[in-house]
């Protein structure tokens, strides 16, 4: 069967890419290997779909940092008005949340994606689904003094061919929505660099028993730094107490919002923001993780306030006045870190103690053990090198009439639907170029 253009993986990349070309006259087949399309935006932001994020095109550019200039030509093809706009007129209102997160106004991540596929369905492109491809190669064909490009497209019931293929499969996040690297070895064998794929926005994992002791407890407002330990040369006072340990902490990253303590260690919006730091450093055994419990109060205010308790209130224990800022679980857990007795009254308090007390509630620092995986990651790190990809039309430079859209390229956002905005913007561009 002969197609203008094949579209690989029925994701929100793959779906707006195929509604788009076929939309413009092209003979569009989409193939998918589930049994149903779109299985992450179905599971995306508890099921309700965090669509996009509630900022113009240069906050999403600056979220991706500095691969977010990759960006510019997709987002100008489809920006988030745009995307909203889209949705909406296909009879989903939409709503912004306090986080700046658009859900649909129903909390329905499967309104989101009916909407999409009858879109799909009124451009006349095809759908195949249960449809997986086990092979996929490209060819030069001549008609006259033009080369054209040809893709061959086997898959486990029928062979295809297109003269432009976009892959739209995804990365290796969540690999029970179908989302295994395929597309990585594809584009491999066509000459693509793969940068090596990771967990992003994934928990992280730790062995600290003061944490897992906290299991099931969610702090709104904590600030975490993510440290690297690095070796200090010694001054010659401290090369005469060998014993003690001389190292420097590097600031790598810095995230506020909300934490959840987990049996397996750390989670909540918070630390999978800071996720994709962490699994892409070479040294991950010598990164610590800082938690700073009340980030509105500096060190020397809180310090203070302790001072004025023990004059004006004596008689009072810490742990209750402190309870009013936190939950009285995490404080019990803190006073614990500091060695600071619990029943400790505020005139009591020694000068040791308040300085142990403070740095625990803005400096408690952890080890990390690792992330929860590929399973439990939003999305992937890494993936097709965006130097080979012209982003002014998402074809590839290597191989003419492919392209690559969605994840499978080199970009991880924030959480709160950057990522999404950034597959549906760049399946849009994609889909316009074919």
């Amino acid at each position: 069967m002969h197609a203008d253009v094949i579209v690989i993986g029925a994701g929100a990349a793959g779906l707006m890419a195929a509604t788009v070309a076929a939309e413009r006259g092209r003979r569009v087949l989409l193939l998918e290997k589930n049994r149903k399309p779109g299985a992450k935006i179905l599971m995306s932001g508890g099921t309700r779909c965090n669509i996009t994020q509630a900022v113009d095109v240069r906050g999403i550019v600056a979220a991706f940092g500095r691969k977010g200039k990759f960006l510019h030509s997709a987002l100008a093809a489809l920006s988030p008005d745009d995307l909203v706009a889209m949705i909406e007129s296909e009879g989903v209102p939409t709503k912004i949340e306090s986080t700046g997160k658009i859900f649909p106004a129903s909390n329905r991540s499967v309104d989101v994606l009916q909407a999409f596929l009858a879109k799909l369905q009124r451009s006349g492109a095809e759908l195949r689904a249960n449809t997986g491809v086990t092979q996929f190669d490209a060819s030069q064909e001549r008609q006259g003094d033009v080369s054209l490009p040809r893709f061959a497209v086997r898959t486990d019931q029928q062979n295809y061919a297109a003269s432009s293929v976009i892959l739209t499969t995804g990365g290796q996040s969540y690999p029970g929505c179908g989302t295994t690297g395929d597309g990585y070895a594809w584009a491999k064998r066509l000459g693509h660099c793969i940068v090596p794929p990771r967990p992003a926005l994934v928990p992280l994992t730790t062995s600290a028993a003061w944490i897992s002791s906290l299991q099931g407890m969610t702090v709104s407002d904590v600030e975490i730094s993510l440290l690297e330990q690095q070796s200090a040369e010694p001054t010659a006072a401290q090369i005469s107490a060998p014993c003690e340990s001389h190292t420097l902490e590097k600031l790598l990253d810095r995230r506020r919002g909300s934490l959840l303590f987990a049996h397996f260690g750390l989670s909540g919006p918070v630390v999978l923001d800071i996720s994709s730091q962490y699994t892409g450093h070479p040294r991950r055994d010598a990164l610590v993780l800082r938690c700073d419990f009340l980030p509105e109060v500096a060190a020397a205010q809180l310090d203070q306030q302790l001072r004025s308790l023990a004059a004006q209130a004596g008689s009072q224990t810490i742990i209750s006045s402190l309870a009013e800022k936190l939950p009285k679980r995490l404080v019990a857990t803190l006073f614990n870190q500091a060695k600071v007795p619990m029943d400790r009254r505020a005139a009591e308090l020694r000068s040791t103690e308040r300085t142990a007390l403070v740095n625990a509630i803005k400096g408690t620092v952890t080890a990390l053990a690792g992330t929860l995986g590929f399973k439990k990651a939003e999305v992937t790190a890494g993936g097709v090198d965006l130097a080979e990809v012209d982003s002014r039309t998402l074809e590839s430079k290597l191989c003419p009439g492919l392209f690559l859209a969605g994840e499978i390229l080199d970009l991880d956002g924030p959480i709160g639907g950057y990522n999404f905005q950034a597959a549906f913007s760049t399946g849009f561009l994609a889909g316009r170029s074919v």
